[in-house]
């Protein structure tokens, strides 16, 4: 006798059978289309938080965008030493494959990866127990350095700040990968950063000649 299907995954099948009646075939001759290849003109980069799908914010089609998603939506520094550099690889294809011609670092609001690099809850944690998630948020010690100094490590202004600082460091650190500044300066490539408002909903994107962050009208 077969296990029984668990309510989680119940819950999914039944927002496939969904799919397939609302998103489906309404769009059928679009997902015909994608059968022969991507060609999406945008990456998004953004946190795997539950809250924050990018293509929801974005109200975007299939195919429209490359997403990649993890932990505070970093980005590390372009490096080459042995290792599994997943967001490289997939910023590697994105560029050189897909050919896109703009990437979205999107933070948001309450995030949980911000909020244990800002107060270093999970330092010195065993991989498993946290350690992988205090390795991979480490990537935003030296952003951590300039909040704390402002706002302290505690409360809502000091949690904003380094979420902010979060999209900014993974904007530095794309242009430390060779062929992002190249096609950056050749105007081939656009870079820019956002961020998105759990609690009222608002989209805010960057201005890149200061660093701050406007709400879209």
């Amino acid at each position: 006798m077969a296990d029984p299907i668990s309510p989680e995954l119940d819950h999914l099948i039944a927002g496939y059978r969904r799919f397939r009646t609302q998103d489906w075939t309404p769009k059928l001759a679009r997902w015909r289309e994608l059968r022969d290849g991507q060609s999406p003109q945008v990456m998004v980069i953004a946190c795997s938080d539950s809250r924050v799908d990018p293509a929801q914010v974005f109200d975007t089609d299939p195919g429209e965008m490359f997403v990649v998603r993890n932990v505070a939506a970093m980005v590390p520094p372009f490096e080459t030493t042995p290792g599994r550099h997943g967001v490289s690889a997939a910023l590697e294809f994105a560029i050189q494959v897909l050919k896109v011609r703009e990437i979205v670092v999107l933070g948001h609001g309450m995030c949980g990866g911000c909020k244990a690099a800002l107060d270093q809850s999970l330092q010195g944690t065993e991989p498993g127990h946290g350690g992988f998630i205090a390795d991979w948020i480490a990537l935003l010690d030296e952003a951590r350095g300039p909040v704390v100094a402002q706002y302290g490590t505690t409360g809502h202004a000091a949690e904003r700040a380094m979420e902010l600082a979060g999209v900014r460091t993974s904007l530095d650190n794309l242009r430390t990968f060779p062929c992002v500044a190249q096609k950056e300066a050749a105007g081939k490539l656009r870079l820019t950063g956002a961020f998105f408002a759990i609690s009222d909903g608002l989209l805010h994107v960057m201005d890149e000649a200061t660093g701050d962050f406007s709400p879209v009208d």
